[in-house]
């Protein structure tokens, strides 16, 4: 086990190399759609890509999270085959979003030694999630246009 400085300094650690091998503008929270955003995790057991739906408005999750399911075969077939969709996510302290997402398991944070295949996975499955994102950003954004 790690005390907590040194948990946070691994955090760290890992995003500053992430941030070096893969030097790039992400998407992420710079969706132009208020509370739709893009993610990476890690953990001690997993990394994932996610794109979090979750306005506080349960219509306006509830629409976009069906285009972007309205959607899912070109996501699937062009973009990321292995895209998990959960029109209600809970999180641990009881808020419900809508989640698309990817992951890999068997990685630590904690092993450097598995920091290549997560910066990897991150870097290729953004990038997919991106193009996906950008090639239907209108459509998606558009309230107007029923699913």
């Amino acid at each position: 086990m790690f005390s907590k400085e040194e948990a946070l300094q691994i955090k760290k650690d890992f995003w500053i190399a992430f941030a070096a091998e893969y030097p790039r503008k992400w998407l992420l929270y710079n969706t132009k759609i208020k509370d739709v955003t893009f993610k990476f995790h890690v953990d001690n057991k997993k990394a994932q890509v996610l794109l979090d739906i979750e306005p506080k408005d349960e219509n306006k999750r509830i629409v976009y999270y069906e285009k972007v399911e309205s959607l899912k075969n070109i996501l699937v077939e062009e973009y990321l085959p292995d895209a998990i969709f959960e029109r209600n996510f809970y999180l641990q302290n009881g808020k419900i979003l809508s989640r698309v997402w990817v992951e890999i398991e068997g990685i630590s944070i904690n092993n450097k030694n598995t920091w290549p295949r997560v910066f990897e996975f991150f870097s290729e499955k953004m990038d997919a999630f991106e193009r996906f994102f950008y090639e239907h950003e209108d459509y998606i954004k558009d309230l107007e246009i029923n699913t």
